[in-house]
Parts: structure tokens; sequence; C-alpha cells
């Protein structure tokens, strides 16, 4: 499904393009305007939605791991929305940052909102509740992106921040994957060998620290890796909600609950998503583009809702 997903994506747009061409630009130094767009657009466009739908595929599956909450999501628990204010201070107070230090800003603003919603979350008695960091970070969300939203038209660069926050693919060059793809790989490199562990913490506290695990420090790097993850996906992408919560579920249908197997899964089904979602925005209504952060929402909305329906009552 991937290979078959990538050559589609590849193939398929506003311009035509043969598979002939297709194989010319990836195992030649042929040139000619077909070679050319798929090189220079196509090419790091889709590994941009590749390396995206990984990131906030496998995120999301450490999230709900770590939580246990099947309604964990970077994108509705302050991730997206803390990287997102981020780049706007960004923008507004150092307009000479590079596409580096945007990055960065990124990481920095997914961690500060992250850190918010789970301090609400646990600032009760009796801990993490589902539900509880759910509403946590939906006003969370809400209010960083209130201040995004202010920021961009207070310093009248409001369509600055639109064009990074909007959500999509729209004029990835190969700079930006150069800058953008280790640190995804970091975050992936993390979730892999942590994945054993992040089986058992999933079972529960006291069987994680009974087996004698320092629960607390792999929290926290679990928490640094999808930091990285969710941030690095906001520069790249902007915001995008939902992949995170639907892939997981989709995936523990098929492999079980052992994230040995869950996250590597969970990269390949979100890469595929993404894959699919972009094909989707850049064909429905060719030449002109729908949103990929609008069609993500169109099927991550009611699988939420169905979530919530048959799963979350027993997380809480």
């Amino acid at each position: 499904m991937f290979v078959l997903m990538f050559v589609a994506s590849i193939v398929f747009g506003a311009a035509d393009i043969s598979l002939k061409d297709v194989g010319l630009a990836l195992f030649s130094n042929a040139s000619n305007d077909s070679i050319a767009i798929i090189q220079e657009i196509r090419l790091p466009r889709e590994l941009a939605a590749i390396v995206v739908g990984a990131a906030l595929a496998v995120s999301g599956a450490m999230m709900q791991g770590m939580t246990r909450n099947p309604l964990a999501d970077p994108g509705l628990l302050g991730l997206t929305a803390g990287a997102n204010a981020a780049l706007a201070l960004t923008l507004a107070f150092i307009s000479s940052a590079n596409y580096f230090w945007i990055t960065v800003a990124c990481f920095i603003g997914a961690a500060a909102g992250a850190g918010i919603v789970f301090g609400l979350g646990a600032s009760k008695r009796g801990g993490f509740s589902p539900f509880r960091i759910v509403l946590a970070g939906a006003a969370v969300s809400a209010f960083l992106a209130a201040v995004a939203e202010g920021i961009g038209l207070y310093f009248k660069i409001s369509k600055d921040v639109s064009m990074w926050t909007a959500g999509g693919l729209i004029g990835t060059s190969w700079g930006q994957l150069q800058i953008v793809v280790p640190f995804i790989a970091v975050g992936l490199i993390i979730a892999l060998v942590l994945a054993r562990q992040l089986t058992i913490l999933s079972l529960s506290e006291e069987t994680a620290i009974g087996l004698g695990q320092k629960t607390g420090f792999i929290k926290a790097v679990l928490f640094f890796g999808i930091t990285i993850l969710a941030g690095a996906a906001v520069a790249l992408a902007g915001n995008m909600a939902f992949i995170g919560l639907m892939i997981p579920h989709i995936v523990r249908a098929i492999v079980g609950t052992d994230y040995r197997f869950i996250i590597p899964m969970s990269a390949i089904a979100g890469a595929i998503f993404m894959l699919f979602a972009d094909l989707l925005g850049r064909t429905i209504n060719a030449p002109f583009e729908t949103p990929v952060a609008a069609i993500v929402s169109i099927f991550g909305l009611p699988f939420f809702l169905f979530i919530v329906r048959k799963g979350g009552r027993a997380f809480s």
C-alpha cells in the first residue's frame, strides 16, 4: 500500500506525469519538464508527507501508551497549538530567524503546550484522567491559537503565520527536509528503542514499577521524543490534528497491543494516510489545492467521536 500510494502521489496531480517519467526522475540523469516537476516539486512534497505522517502517528501512539488515554493526540493535547504560538512569536520578534531556528522554536512551543495541558490534567487528586486531559487540551489549544492569531494581527504578520499554520505541504523544499528529517529520525529512534518499556508502561504504572522500570526517566525520554516529532511536523506542515489519534487505533486492530509492532506499523500507516490526504488535496479540485488539514479533519472528527463512544469510558 505504501509503495502504491507513493507512486500514485507522484503521478497524479494538476500536471500529467507518466510512470516512465517517474522512473527517469528517480533512476537517471535525464531532464525534461515532467522530470523537473517530479524532482523539484512533487518528490520533496511527498517525502515531507511521509515523514510528517510517520511523526504524527508515532507521537500519537507514544502519547496513548504513556498516558493510557485512547484520546491522546498531539493536535488535541496542545503540542501543535504550542508550536504554532511559538512560531508566531518567532516571526514577530526574530524576523531574521532561518528555518532551523523556527524549527527549534516549534520544539519549545510544543513542549510548553503539552506541559501546560499535562499540568492541568494532573492537578486534581487522582492524577491523569483521559477526559480531563482532553478538556484541558481543548482549552489550552484554543488559548494558544488565539495567542498566535493575536500576535499575527498586532504585528501585521497574519498572512505569514497563516501560511505556516494552515496545514499543508505546498512549497516544501529539499533544504527544509534536510533540517527537519534528522530531528524526526531521532524521535522515531527513541520510540523504537523504548517500545518494550512503553508496552509495559501502557499496562499500568504499578506493573512498570514492579518490573523495575524507572518510570520517571522513561516518561521524560518519551516526552522528549514526542515533542521532537510533533514540533518537527508542525515546522514542516503546520497544524495537523487527528492523525496521531486515528492511526494507532487502526494499527492496534491489526498488530495487537505490543508497541514493538505498533510503533513501526504506525510510522508506515501514518505515511500512507498523509500521502493519501495530500493526493486528495491536490486532485479533488485541480488545479486548485484543497487544504490537507481540512481533508484530515473530515476523516478524523467522526473517528474521534467513535472512539469517545466506544472506548473512552473504559480508560477513565
